[in-house]
Parts: C-alpha cells; sequence; structure tokens
C-alpha cells in the first residue's frame, strides 16, 4: 500500500469530464485505488463515487493505491490530479 497527500489543480474541481479522465486513468490499474477526504473515502474507478466526492479546487486529498502495480498508479494519478499530467 502506497499513500500520498495531494492537492486538487482542475480549476472548476473534479466535475463530470475530469471525473471521467481521472476514472479512465484509474481503471488502466488493477490494484484498488482510493481518495480520502476528511474522513469519507471514494473509489477513484467509479465516476459516481468521484462526483459525489464534490471536489473543488485546492482541496486536499490523500490517495491511496494498494496492489500490483500501485506506485506506477500512484505516480500517474497524482500527477493528473495536480495538474502534472495532460488530460
Amino acid at each position: 500500500m502506497v499513500k500520498r497527500m495531494v492537492t486538487i489543480a482542475e480549476e472548476a474541481g473534479l466535475h463530470l469530464r475530469p471525473a471521467g479522465q481521472l476514472c479512465q486513468r484509474a481503471i488502466e490499474y488493477p490494484c484498488k485505488i482510493e481518495m480520502v477526504i476528511g474522513n469519507k473515502t471514494f473509489n477513484l474507478k467509479s465516476v459516481l463515487s468521484v462526483l459525489s466526492a464534490q471536489v473543488t479546487r485546492t482541496v486536499e486529498a490523500e490517495l491511496i493505491c494498494d496492489g500490483e502495480r500501485e506506485e506506477e498508479a500512484l505516480e500517474e494519478i497524482a500527477a493528473f490530479l495536480e495538474g502534472r499530467a495532460d488530460g
């Protein structure tokens, strides 16, 4: 299991388009990928779960990946959320 704190960089937060892009990236990995905000955990392979988080810009979240290719997944998903990857 690997973890990292990330700050959401998307100007409008994780609305439908970036939530869909995030989920497409997460689904490529066989590991479990979650985001924790406060005391709530969200499955990053589910668009509905991501949208239910109601994430706005500059929200800090803990990204958790557990399983096969977890470190690679953590790097890619963190880069996307922090605005360091093409979206």
